[in-house]
């Protein structure tokens, strides 16, 4: 994983943070090396901060379109201190795979990074709604048949799992036990011929159902 953000002590603390499997091959502190040092290393993840000096102004935006060759074998997730919309879909329009808030606990960062690494969309709850209101603007026609294969239990867990929460976090809001939770979510996504959860979120957000 590579960890680019302007503040060398907070890139220090979060590697202090993060769980010791994952293996930090380079840092950046500008968009100019971010772009440098993802080419070299060419890292499973980067941690990247949205707002970076140097290049035309355009900070973690930037460094993923200065990387988008790796695009396919390299994701992206957003950490910043902004939780403003703009910010949000902005990179996310460039390719980040998730965006997360510096508040997040280092238990939290870890399973993100594991959760980007496997190919879901990973967001602080709250910051869900920005992405689907982006990503979801035209009314899509509902096909029925697809909402009739999953039961009531179903839809709901989908409908938190589309919005970023963790099977946790699910299972706490539902009263349901992990084990459930993972359950619902493997029929679901076998049901909607789905791969991922990256692939739900993108899938419920053009049919309106967040």
């Amino acid at each position: 994983m590579v960890i680019v953000d302007d503040h060398a002590i907070f890139r220090s603390g979060l590697k202090a943070d993060l769980d010791e499997s994952i293996q930090v091959v380079g840092e950046a502190a500008t968009v100019e090396q971010a772009i440098a040092v993802i080419a070299q290393a060419r890292p499973e993840v980067v941690l990247l901060d949205v707002h970076l000096p140097g290049g035309l102004g355009g900070g973690g935006r930037e460094v993923i379109a200065g990387s988008a060759a790796l695009l396919g074998t390299t994701k992206f997730l957003a950490l910043s201190v902004s939780d403003a919309a703009e910010d949000v879909v902005s990179v996310i329009r460039a390719g980040a795979r998730g965006y997360v808030t510096k508040t997040i606990s280092g238990a939290e960062i870890t399973d993100a990074v594991f959760r980007v690494a496997g190919g879901d969309a990973v967001f602080s709850p709250r910051l869900a709604g920005f992405v689907l209101d982006a990503f979801g603007t035209a009314p899509a026609d509902i096909a029925d048949d697809e909402l009739d294969r999953l039961s009531a239990r179903e839809l709901e867990v989908m409908r938190l799992i589309a919005r970023g929460y963790s099977y946790k976090e699910v299972a706490k809001d539902l009263f349901i036990s992990i084990k459930t939770v993972e359950t619902h979510v493997s029929a679901v996504l076998r049901k909607l011929q789905l791969s991922s959860r990256h692939e739900l979120t993108k899938w419920a957000a053009e049919r309106r159902l967040l």
